[in-house]
């Protein structure tokens, strides 16, 4: 694999319809807000979602989530300690970080914190990867407005003493947001890229990851299709050390409403920036 030589800035404007992006698990699962009641998704979620896709590519991922475990492997610690040849470098932390980068996408990409007990200090991992792709939480452009409706559960979950009678419906709530565009902001760094071993190749499967990013992620609170992709937007510098720094190229990217209450993406004016020297690739979601 070719090393990465080249900075990397990205941006990514999804909009949301009818749907719940990233829930609040303190705030009843409402859809997360600031508190001037711009939407937000959470990094850690955007990190999840790509996590998902570069599986789906056929990848190796360290941080699986429960439903996807494509190894049979409950905890981060019982999958580590699974792969052979990583346990037996527990002592040496620069071959421990090698052999852990080399196995798993994720961890090259995003870093990773190895702290693990063994059953003593001795046999205990302490290993921290600062990982070269560095993710940005996701604001929409507008303020966003979320509905709620009561939801009810009216059917048996188990069979009581008298199986005839029906217990009693269970009453719930479910968030959406009627609509929002948000952005996406990332770069890919380096000189972290070559101490993890990220590659050119590796860097082609993150953008492609964040093309197709709500591509089999559908579920209640996200139903198909309600969530898209609409732009996606690569600067690649010349240099190692980039051109611009990454809050100018992002802020190149001008997204603006052009009615009062948007309703789709046609409601916003999409503009750029001209930088001399860098022009950025642009696609289409899938």
């Amino acid at each position: 694999m070719s090393n990465l030589i080249n900075k990397i800035d990205f941006a990514a404007i999804i909009s949301v319809k009818n749907a719940n992006p990233n829930g609040d698990p303190l705030n009843g699962n409402r859809p997360r807000e600031n508190y001037e009641g711009f939407g937000e998704i959470s990094d850690v979620c955007i990190k999840r979602k790509i996590r998902n896709r570069l599986q789906d590519m056929g990848q190796e991922i360290f941080v699986q989530s429960d439903e996807r475990r494509a190894d049979g492997f409950r905890s981060l610690k019982d999958r580590a300690d699974g792969y052979e040849e990583l346990k037996k470098s527990s002592k040496n932390k620069q071959q421990y970080a090698k052999i852990a980068c080399e196995k798993w996408i994720d961890v090259r990409s995003f870093g990773q914190v190895f702290a693990f007990k063994k059953g003593g200090e001795d046999s205990s991992v302490s290993v921290g990867i600062r990982g070269p792709v560095s993710i940005h939480s996701a604001v929409s452009i507008s303020p966003i407005e979320i509905s709620s409706m009561q939801i009810t559960k009216s059917v048996n979950a188990e069979t009581g003493k008298d199986p005839d009678k029906k217990s009693p419906d269970t009453m719930g709530m479910k968030h959406r947001v009627e609509f929002g565009v948000y952005v996406i902001y990332g770069s890919i760094n380096t000189q972290l890229a070559a101490k993890t071993g990220f590659s050119q190749e590796d860097s082609e499967l993150i953008k492609q990851a964040l093309i197709t990013l709500f591509e089999n992620d559908c579920s209640s609170a996200r139903p198909d299709g309600s969530m898209e992709v609409c732009k996606m937007y690569w600067w690649k510098h010349n240099t190692q050390m980039g051109q611009y720094s990454s809050a100018k190229v992002h802020r190149s990217l001008q997204v603006a409403p052009i009615v009062e209450i948007p309703k789709n993406i046609n409601d916003y004016n999409i503009s750029l920036e001209a930088l001399e020297g860098l022009t950025p690739e642009i696609y289409d979601g899938i």
